[in-house]
């Protein structure tokens, strides 16, 4: 798939070291799946119960991403490998383009029930199943393709780094109660920053809603589909009860409500069916920037002090970061100008002569029609000359606004046959006295265009926008690690288990090490107790282990693994 991603998402693309994973991540691993193929036969949406046995993904051992690419191949899809939490423009980037970004690290045995971080529990056995049925994947698309171009704004951006820094903080289990509380103030203090609710924001709550945390069904009787829950062993049962609130599905209920990553989920929405999703998102996407234009966008675009996209009635296509909007006494805007490197487009392609580097200082130009209400852009060859714009001559536009342009026409650019872009020497451009464009800076390139009807995140041509990545780095080698003791225990059992085999001698040094140095080990010795109840049903070493399991004090997320654990041996023999 890497051959057929855009160039400004591919830089979040990073790689799989599968060898890295240790023993104890491959039980981790399958500890959870065989939880879900359990557990979750009977409450999850049948589109991933099937996806589930259908994707190839093994239960033994964390899956390859160019094996679940190939998987994802047959319905049009793909995956790729990313690092961890990414840009929310860039993961609605990818999902826009029928892509997968699976993060491949995984959650420590700690938050085994549910981690925060993405990993690749979460995406592999959350995500990829339910993206074999095709009405699920045409709404997973249609919201990436929302969430792509929603706008947001700078503070926001501040509040994903600390929340990203969080994320990775919380997994990492050399961090210290010290730091992760640090880096929760750090989240905190960027969320006091934030006011209002962005585009970007209303997406998220809605993905988080239903792609994420949704329910589908009946009311009183709903099914499991959203990822997040699916891959949750502890809250994918916890969410079906009584005590978890249960809405009929609505976006604007959706977007009112905010969501706590770190936290079970005290409401949750039903939809009936995936077509109703479909359905209402595109509802939804009529209200936003990209589908609807004007002042009120450019405004947003403004706000959120990134690259996005104005795209004028006359086709046209500016992509840059905007920096002032000038408007008129009834609040319109009437010219804009962006500020830094800018490149104008056409119908998503780049146009000859007008990339960053001709508008690398920014770019400006009036909105609106001349007076005589004339737009510019439904008028022929011979009608703009009969307003004296011809190429060679001296042009005078007066608009309804009060901008006026002055300047000798050095081209006029056109697209079926109707300008888009007429480009002026020795211009200058003036509002009520103000000078907006003088001869000395050069050439005066203005977008033809009587409103801007589409503003988005990002740019028009990213291939071209965006430089494109160095294929010549060097291909990072990074050795198999060597095991600690308990990853060396987790290895023991496993090559048993898959062995041909049962050597008793072996499981009972194991459980030596065990008792001796890791009394609190309780997924190695559920992997114990289920290899002895394979293989010597009545061996007196399952007492002692089940009597251990239950008898210890673990924390109440660890009892409610064991007891799940417990069951599911039980019910598998």
């Amino acid at each position: 798939m890497t051959g057929n991603i855009p160039v400004h998402l591919q830089p979040y693309i990073s790689k799989q070291y599968y060898q890295q994973y240790s023993p104890i991540d491959h039980a981790v691993w399958r500890f959870v799946m065989k939880q879900n193929h359990y557990f979750l036969k009977d409450i999850a949406h049948p589109a991933y119960v099937n996806g589930l046995k259908d994707s190839g993904i093994k239960t033994e051992s964390i899956p390859k991403v160019e094996d679940m690419d190939t998987s994802l191949e047959k319905v049009g899809w793909g995956a790729v490998t990313i690092d961890g939490l990414i840009p929310g423009s860039a993961f609605y980037g990818f999902l826009a383009s029928r892509i997968l970004p699976i993060a491949t690290e995984i959650r420590n045995i700690h938050n085994i029930a549910y981690t925060p971080a993405p990993d690749m529990i979460h995406e592999a056995a959350g995500h990829a199943p339910i993206l074999l049925d095709e009405s699920y994947r045409e709404f997973v698309k249609k919201i990436g393709e929302m969430g792509a171009k929603a706008l947001s704004s700078k503070e926001k951006l501040e509040v994903f780094m600390a929340v990203r820094h969080l994320t990775i903080v919380a997994e990492d289990p050399n961090s210290t109660p010290e730091e992760v509380k640090e880096a929760e103030k750090q989240v905190a203090e960027a969320r006091t920053k934030v006011k209002g609710l962005t585009e970007a924001d209303q997406v998220s709550r809605l993905f988080w809603w239903t792609v994420e945390y949704g329910l589908i069904g009946e009311l009183d009787n709903p099914k499991i589909y959203g990822a997040g829950l699916l891959s949750s062993v502890g809250e994918s049962q916890s969410c079906l009860k009584d005590d978890v609130r249960k809405i009929p599905f609505s976006v604007e209920e959706c977007t009112k409500t905010p969501y706590d990553v770190t936290k079970p989920q005290p409401q949750l929405f039903v939809c009936q069916t995936f077509e109703d999703l479909v359905a209402a998102v595109d509802q939804f996407a009529a209200k936003m920037a990209f589908r609807k234009g004007g002042t009120e966008s450019l405004d947003k675009a403004l706000l959120t002090d990134s690259v996005a996209t104005m795209v004028f009635s006359s086709g046209l296509q500016v992509t840059g970061t905007l920096g002032t909007i000038l408007k008129d006494k009834y609040g319109e805007a009437i010219y804009f100008r962006t500020k830094g490197p800018t490149a104008l487009s056409h119908d998503n392609r780049q146009l000859d002569g007008h990339g960053k580097e001709i508008h690398r200082k920014g770019f400006g130009t009036p909105i609106g029609c001349l007076k005589g209400n004339i737009a510019l852009e439904d008028c022929s060859v011979e009608q703009l000359q009969d307003l004296g714009i011809k190429e060679q001559k001296v042009a005078k536009l007066k608009f309804q606004s009060g901008v006026k342009v002055k300047g000798n026409v050095k081209s006029i650019l056109l697209a079926d046959g109707k300008p888009i872009l007429i480009s002026f020497k020795d211009c200058k451009v003036t509002y009520k006295g103000k000078l907006l464009f003088e001869p000395s800076w050069g050439t005066f390139d203005m977008a033809v265009g009587a409103n801007v009807t589409s503003v988005f995140a990002g740019a028009a041509d990213p291939n071209n926008y965006y430089a494109i990545p160095s294929g010549d780095e060097a291909v990072e080698k990074v050795e198999q690690q060597g095991w600690n003791e308990l990853e060396t225990l987790y290895g023991e059992i496993r090559s048993l288990r898959e062995g041909s085999e049962w050597d008793e001698q072996r499981v009972t040094q194991v459980l030596v090490s065990l008792e001796e140095k890791y009394p609190k080990e309780w997924l190695l010795r559920l992997e114990i107790l289920e290899l002895y109840k394979l293989n010597h049903v009545d061996h007196p070493q399952i007492v002692l282990i089940e009597e251990r399991l239950q008898t210890t004090v673990w924390d109440s997320s660890v009892k409610q693994m064991i007891q799940r654990g417990l069951t599911l041996i039980n019910n598998s023999q």
